[in-house]
């Protein structure tokens, strides 16, 4: 039956990278699985991505691709990400937009979630209700730390990770190296500094709604002010 149907079948997780940084995208990331295939799934040792080396990564996104029936990927951009938060949409109304955009072309019976709201049970109601599958009787279980919890999710946390890596190992080629662009990484935080100090507009790659990016610029002025005192 066509993807517009009403039959759902197999285990879908939902997971994102990229929520966190001032620098790079959002990466929003479903895989679905047939159900009878998940104890190969978690046999293949599959981990929250954060928990895994790159190389491990790199090598688990080839079994779950391997693995899986369906993979469907949304990439929200950092000017994309400021548009929205400019028009009163929070993170949490765009991470939820994408993922019923994904469940929506991947149309599980079941399906896992790592919760972006504080309120787990909360977004995965938002989810169900929103893209209709909970209607047609889609389960949806909604949970924080998902992607240490079930394989599925890890499978999609891999998934949006080593997506993300690779959008940012590009993004680096053309704007240098400006780490993982999270505000902890010095090597981020140098990056924007050096561009106001220097009094370059940012880049369309970084978050300009984000405090910790007002933080850096506020501080790197009322230093040059300081000096040209």
């Amino acid at each position: 039956m066509s993807s517009t149907g009403k039959i759902l079948e197999g285990v879908a997780g939902v997971d994102e990278a990229g929520r966190g940084p001032m620098i790079g995208p959002l990466v929003v990331a479903g895989v679905l699985i047939q159900n009878a295939r998940l104890p190969e799934l978690e046999a293949s040792g599959v981990k929250d991505s954060k928990a895994l080396t790159s190389k491990r990564r790199g090598m688990l996104a080839k079994v779950v691709t391997g693995l899986v029936d369906k993979i469907e990927i949304r990439t929200v951009t950092a000017a994309e990400i400021d548009g929205l938060r400019g028009k009163g949409i929070s993170l949490n109304e765009i991470e939820v937009q994408q993922f019923v955009s994904v469940l929506s072309i991947l149309r599980p019976k079941t399906a896992f979630l790592d919760a972006a709201d504080v309120k787990a049970e909360r977004f995965g109601h938002s989810i169900g209700s929103r893209s209709g599958l909970a209607a047609l009787g889609c389960e949806v279980i909604s949970e924080h730390k998902a992607d240490s919890k079930f394989p599925i999710v890890s499978a999609a946390s891999i998934i949006a990770k080593e997506e993300r890596e690779r959008i940012v190992t590009g993004l680096h080629r053309k704007y240098g190296d400006f780490g993982s662009g999270y505000p902890s990484d010095s090597k981020s935080i140098d990056f924007i500094r050096r561009l106001v100090e220097d009094g370059t507009e940012l880049p369309i790659i970084v978050r300009k709604s984000w405090e910790s990016v007002r933080r850096i610029q506020d501080g790197a002025e009322a230093a040059q002010q300081k000096l040209d005192v």
